[in-house]
């Protein structure tokens, strides 16, 4: 046995006795953060029109960071020398990073895979630049997250065919080379992906093959790109069920209400998405129903808060008519209504979190769901996602 001390502890603190879902607290070496959590995106270290205080004031505990973005600029030399992201940004609670590897997909024209890594031509200029498992880690030991992905072969979550079983088994042995290079094993842990596209087999292979490495979490990666819900859910579920009980499981790129709700009785503890920060930018609010978009002529006189159950400043001091004057047009309506959004996914999961540990999670479901689909008309994903949890809707 190694001294070592481990740079994140789990515990689960309540397991809800009929779905999957747990509520635990993992314990980072820069904050606690309560699960399930969804964390926003700060892709360039700043999460677009807030400030890190105004962030804790939202209670958020952990954000995520973009290693490619970051490692291009300000790149891992400054980082270095700031002593890490979290200074460098002023951020005193916890950061996730995520290895690079999802622009494999999203500048896939940019990019050229092999057994080495990723080549990429820069979006900046036109230089070339190699990522690879080694390099990736290197990035993110200088950044300094408390939680780093590792590099993984992600192909569109549509894709079919030979492609998939390679990029799996690639995953497979790109985690180990991340493993060997990761430089600050008491400060930072490294979570695996589960991959394998939608082929039940391969996506179980996967996870059984990373549960054999000694980590102390692990994500589902892969999803949320345009497959239908009912595939979605169903390697949710399976990976769910593969993975360890007594580590965090992480779904990546995960975002809108419905889907938080589902994957946690699924299941899964962390989440991350851009979508409630980007739809700010877009004039649109989040509330329970979906979301309003302000910028609609039917808000020009409404005099109202968006939502006045909301305890966020936004809904405390602006109307909805003053929000559609200015949506998308001043740049503090970015600002007004990402803290709407932020304190929108917060107030959500700590519901969740609450629901779980009173062991009234599937009421809480049952009443959400009847709150969005009020005639009851549940699309056919949700009511099957749900019955392999035991729960069914009213």
């Amino acid at each position: 046995m190694t001294n070592r001390k481990t740079p994140l502890i789990f515990e689960v603190l309540a397991e809800c006795k009929t779905t999957k879902a747990r509520t635990g607290r993992m314990t980072l070496v820069h904050h606690h953060v309560d699960t399930p959590v969804f964390m926003p995106v700060g892709t360039q270290g700043t999460l677009k029109g807030l400030l890190p205080q105004q962030l804790e004031q939202l209670d958020c505990q952990i954000i995520l960071g973009n290693t490619y973005h970051l490692g291009n600029r300000p790149g891992a030399d400054i980082l270095r020398k700031a002593g890490g992201l979290h200074k460098f940004m002023n951020w005193k609670r916890a950061l996730l990073t995520d290895s690079g590897g999802f622009q494999m997909v999203s500048l896939l024209q940019l990019a050229e895979i092999t057994e080495e890594g990723v080549k990429f031509k820069s979006p900046y200029n036109e230089s070339e630049c190699m990522l690879t498992p080694e390099h990736s880690i290197q990035i993110q030991n200088a950044i300094g997250a408390d939680i780093i992905m590792q590099l993984d072969d992600v192909v569109s979550s549509t894709l079919t065919g030979p492609r998939v079983e390679e990029a799996m088994h690639r995953t497979i042995r790109w985690l180990d080379r991340c493993l060997l290079a990761h430089e600050r094993l008491d400060e930072q842990s490294i979570f695996p992906i589960v991959q394998g596209g939608l082929n039940p087999e391969l996506r179980s292979e996967c996870a059984r093959q990373l549960i054999k490495r000694e980590v102390n979490g692990y994500a589902v990666g892969g999803l949320s790109g345009g497959e239908s819900k009912d595939d979605f859910w169903r390697m949710v579920h399976l990976s769910t069920n593969i993975l360890p009980k007594n580590k965090p499981r992480y779904l990546m790129g995960v975002g809108f209400a419905i889907d938080l709700i589902i994957c946690s009785a699924l299941g899964i503890d962390m989440y991350d998405c851009v979508f409630p920060t980007r739809t700010a930018r877009f004039g649109c609010a989040l509330i329970k129903t979906g979301q309003l978009n302000l910028k609609q002529i039917q808000y020009k006189k409404d005099l109202k808060p968006i939502d006045e159950s909301c305890e966020c400043n936004t809904c405390k001091i602006y109307s909805r008519a003053y929000l559609h004057q200015i949506a998308t047009v001043e740049t503090v309506s970015c600002h007004l209504l990402t803290v709407h959004n932020i304190a929108f996914q917060m107030k959500l999961m700590q519901d969740i979190r609450d629901s779980i540990k009173e062991q009234k999670f599937p009421r809480f479901i049952q009443d959400y769901m009847l709150i969005v689909y009020p005639n009851k008309d549940y699309p056919t994903w949700i009511i099957n996602a749900l019955q392999a949890v035991n729960v069914t809707l009213l």
